[in-house]
C-alpha cells in the first residue's frame, strides 16, 4: 500500500521537545525557501534526470528536532546495502568492483567506452542494483566485455574489494556473465503466466527453493482462524539447506547483522531526543524488532506507530513493502525520513475528518463496506531524508501499515510528499509535454489551471482515503490474490481517488474551486494510463510493474466498456495520437463501475477474476502505438524517469561536544554522493 508514484509505505516517529529548554526553544531566523536560483536538476543519463529537493522548513524547527532528523537521517543511509543484496545476490560484487574501477583507473578515460562505463553505474545506482529499478530489465552494459575485464585488471588489485581474498580473475568469473549474458537473470522480478516465478527472477529473496514450496512453507504456517495474523516472510530469505526449506531472519545476530546494528545505534540515539515519551515507545519497538526478528513485535510497532498522531517528526525504517517479491510476501528495505507541513496538513485533515462519508457513499456493495472507519490520519509531509527503495527513486505519498488487521481494528497513516511533487513541478516547467500530447488547447488550459492541485488532491485520496476504504470478508486470505494482490491494490485505490475528485463534496469541503476541476486529473490520467506512461517500457515488452499496470488497467478498461458511448477515445490527427475526453459525468460512472467490480475482488479474494482483469487490461501493449509515443517522447528529449540526490547535514557541536545546531547543504552532486555513501555506509559482506 505505499507508494504512489510511486507511492505508499510503513513507519513514521519521532520530533523533539525533552532536554535543555534552551535547546527546544531555539529557532533559526534564516530564510528557508528555495530561491530562484535554487538548482533542482543535478544530472542526466540514459533515460534518467536526476533532481534535488528542498527541505523547506527545516532551519525553522527547534534544535531538538533538527538533532531528532539527524539521527533518523543517519538511520536511513546504513540500510541502503540491504536493498543493493536483497534486489540480487551479486549487485554487491559488481557495484563495488565497478566504483573501484572508477576510482582507481589511471588510463584513458575519454573514450566511448569509458563514457558508457560511467553511464552504467549511475544507472545502477539508479537501480539499486543491475536491473532497472522500473522496468525489472537487466541493465545490459553498452561497453564490450573484454573492456570491462581491461580496466578491471589495469587497477592496482589492492585498490579493488576482491571478496576474501580472492584475485581479479576469480571475482570476474563470479559476475561477468550476470552483467553481460542477457540470458542470465535477466529480469529482477519475473511475473510471466505459467513461469515458476520465483525461480526465474532474480531477487534475493529465495535460493535453491521452487514456488510451490515457498507457498507450501508459508501456507502450513498460516492458521486461518486467527484474526490478527503476522504477515509471514515479511523479514526474511527462504533457502534449502541439507534439503530442508529453511528462513534466514533479517535481524540482528542474523542475515544482514552489521547494518542492521548500525542501525539501530542511530535509532538509539534518535530515542535519547525523542519528542514525547510515546514516540519514544515506538523508537524502541523498532529497535526490539530489530534485535528479535519476532514479526509479533514488528506489528506491536507498527499499531504504537499509527496511533502516534501528534509527533512533528516522522519516519519510516525498516522492511516495509513487497513489491518486489514476486509472491508479494517478502519486503525491501526503505526510509523516508520527514516532518509534518502544519498549513499544507490542514488539506489532508479535513480529508481523514470525512473518511466515513467517503466510505459510506462509495459505489462499492454495501457488504465491502466498513461499518465504522477507524484511526484515519493523514497529513502533507516535508521529505528530509531518503533511503533504501525510497532513494534515489521517491514515493509522492505514503499510506501504512499494510498489515489488513492493523488497518481494520487501528486504522492507518496517509501522508503526500509536498517538496517532492514541487520539485517535479519546477524540474518540468516549459518541457513541451502537453503541448504534444493533449489534444487541444482546452485540456492544456486545464492541465495549466488545476493540474498541480488535482494531482495532489489525487495522491491525498488515493492514499488517506483509497487504501483504507473497504474490507475482506471474513475468512478471507489477505494474499489470496497472490501476485495480481499489487497491481488489484493500486487499482482499487486509483479508482477510489478518481471517482471521488468529481464529486461535488470535494468543492463543499473547499477542497477544489469548482466543480468542473477534476476534469484536469481524469484526462491526465487516461492519457498517461494508455498512452504517455509507455515511454517507460522498452519496445516489444510486455508491462510488468504493478502501478504501470494498475493505471494501464484503468484506462483500457474504460476506453474498452466506453466504446459504445464514445465516452473516451483515442483519435489520429496529423499521423498522431491523441486522447479525446467527450462526457466527463459518463467517465466517472465507468470508474464506478470498475472500482466496484475490483473491491468485490479484493474483499472476496478472488484470484481468477483478478488475474483476468490485470491480464487482458494491465499488461499487454499496443505495439504500434508504443512507437508512436517514444518516437514523440524522444523528440521532446526528455527522460521518463526521475531520482534524488539528498541534502547533507551536519552536526554543529560546541568545545564541550554540546550540539548547538544541525546545518543542511544542497550543493553534493549524484556521483559525490553515491561514491560517499558506498565508503560511509557499507559494512555488508559481498555475499549474504
Amino acid at each position: 500500500m505505499k507508494k504512489i508514484i510511486f507511492m505508499l509505505t510503513t513507519a513514521f516517529l519521532l520530533a523533539a521537545c525533552t532536554g535543555n529548554k534552551s535547546e527546544t526553544t531555539q529557532v533559526s531566523l534564516e530564510p528557508d525557501v528555495p530561491d530562484s536560483a535554487f538548482q533542482y536538476k543535478v544530472d542526466r543519463f540514459a533515460d534518467i534526470e536526476i533532481l534535488r529537493y528542498h527541505v523547506t522548513g527545516f532551519n525553522n524547527l527547534p534544535l531538538q528536532q533538527k538533532e531528532l532528523v539527524y539521527y533518523l537521517s543517519q538511520a536511513a543511509l546504513e540500510g541502503r546495502d540491504i536493498l543493493w543484496d536483497q534486489h540480487n545476490r551479486y549487485n554487491l560484487t559488481i557495484r563495488r568492483v565497478c566504483e573501484g574501477v572508477y576510482e582507481n583507473y589511471m588510463g584513458d578515460k575519454s573514450s566511448e567506452d569509458w563514457k558508457n562505463f560511467e553511464t552504467y553505474l549511475k544507472q545502477i545506482w539508479m537501480a539499486n542494483g543491475i536491473h532497472h529499478h522500473y522496468s525489472e530489465d537487466k541493465i545490459m552494459p553498452k561497453f564490450p566485455r573484454d573492456y570491462f575485464v581491461s580496466i578491471v585488471k589495469g587497477v592496482d588489485p589492492g585498490r579493488m574489494p576482491f571478496r576474501d581474498g580472492m584475485a581479479a580473475d576469480e571475482t570476474l568469473n563470479e559476475i561477468l556473465s550476470v552483467m553481460f549474458d542477457p540470458n542470465v537473470m535477466p529480469k529482477r522480478m519475473n511475473q510471466a503466466s505459467g513461469a515458476d516465478i520465483v525461480a526465474t527472477s532474480a531477487v534475493n529473496f529465495y535460493e535453491g527453493v521452487t514456488q510451490k514450496e515457498v507457498e507450501d512453507f508459508y501456507n502450513a504456517m498460516k492458521d486461518p482462524n486467527d484474526n490478527t495474523p503476522v504477515s509471514y516472510g515479511l523479514n526474511s530469505k527462504l533457502v534449502k539447506v541439507d534439503g530442508q526449506v529453511t528462513e534466514q531472519v533479517w535481524k540482528l545476530g542474523g542475515m544482514y547483522d552489521r547494518a542492521i546494528e548500525r542501525i539501530i545505534g542511530w535509532l538509539e540515539k534518535a530515542a535519547g531526543v525523542a519528542e514525547n515519551e510515546q514516540q519514544r515507545g515506538i523508537i524502541n519497538t523498532l529497535i526490539s524488532y530489530y534485535q528479535s526478528g519476532d514479526l509479533k513485535t514488528f506489528d506491536d510497532y507498527s499499531v504504537q506507530w499509527v496511533n502516534d498522531t501528534t509527533s512533528r517528526v516522522d519516519f519510516i525504517n525498516g522492511f516495509i513493502e513487497n513489491y518486489t517479491d514476486p509472491l508479494g510476501m517478502k519486503a525491501t528495505w526503505e526510509s523516508v525520513v520527514n516532518f509534518k507541513s502544519e498549513e499544507a496538513s490542514k488539506r489532508t485533515q479535513l480529508i481523514s475528518e470525512n473518511a466515513q462519508w467517503f466510505e459510506d457513499n462509495s459505489p462499492i456493495d454495501d457488504k465491502f463496506k466498513k461499518e465504522e472507519v477507524k484511526g484515519v490520519s493523514a497529513k502533507v509531509i516535508t521529505a528530509a531524508m531518503l533511503g533504501g527503495d525510497c532513494y534515489p527513486a521517491t514515493p509522492i505519498g505514503i499510506n501504512l501499515p499494510n498489515a489488513n488487521w492493523i488497518r481494520r481494528d487501528h486504522g492507518s497513516k496517509s501522508v503526500t510528499i509536498d517538496n517532492i511533487t514541487s520539485a517535479y513541478d519546477a524540474a518540468a516547467q516549459g518541457s513541451g509535454f502537453n503541448e504534444e500530447f493533449m489534444w487541444s488547447d482546452a485540456e492544456r488550459e486545464l492541465s495549466k489551471k488545476y493540474g498541480s492541485l488535482t494531482d495532489n488532491l489525487h495522491t491525498d485520496l488515493h492514499e488517506c482515503l483509497g487504501h483504507g476504504s473497504g474490507k475482506l470478508l471474513p475468512g478471507v486470505d489477505g494474499d489470496a490474490l497472490r501476485a495480481y494482490g499489487s497491481p488489484i491494490e493500486e487499482t482499487r485505490a486509483d479508482l477510489f481517488a478518481l471517482y471521488y475528485l468529481a464529486d461535488p463534496k470535494l468543492a463543499e469541503l473547499g477542497l477544489l474551486p469548482d466543480n468542473e476541476a477534476y476534469k484536469a486529473q481524469y484526462y491526465k490520467y487516461i492519457m498517461n494510463g494508455a498512452m504517455t506512461q509507455l515511454t517507460r517500457i522498452q519496445p516489444g515488452k510486455d508491462i510488468e510493474q504493478a502501478h504501470m499496470r494498475n493505471r494501464s488497467l484503468i484506462a483500457n478498461w474504460v476506453l474498452e466498456n466506453g466504446k459504445a458511448d464514445s465516452v473516451a477515445v483515442l483519435n489520429q490527427r496529423d499521423g498522431k495520437t491523441f486522447l479525446v475526453v467527450n462526457d466527463y459525468a459518463k467517465l466517472r460512472e465507468l470508474f464506478g463501475r470498475l472500482l466496484a467490480e475490483v473491491q468485490r475482488i479484493k474483499s472476496e479474494g478472488d484470484f481468477e477474476a483478478g488475474k483476468k482483469l490485470v491480464e487482458t487490461y494491465g499488461v499487454k501493449v499496443n505495439q504500434p502505438l508504443h512507437k508512436e509515443i517514444l518516437s514523440r517522447y524522444e523528440a521532446l528529449e526528455l527522460a521518463p524517469y526521475k531520482g534524488f540526490v539528498n541534502p547533507v547535514y551536519k552536526l554543529v557541536t560546541d568545545a564541550d561536544g554540546k550540539v548547538t545546531d544541525v546545518t543542511v547543504s544542497y550543493d553534493e552532486d549524484y556521483v559525490t554522493q553515491q561514491m560517499r555513501y558506498s565508503r560511509q555506509y557499507s559494512v555488508l559482506p559481498l555475499k549474504n
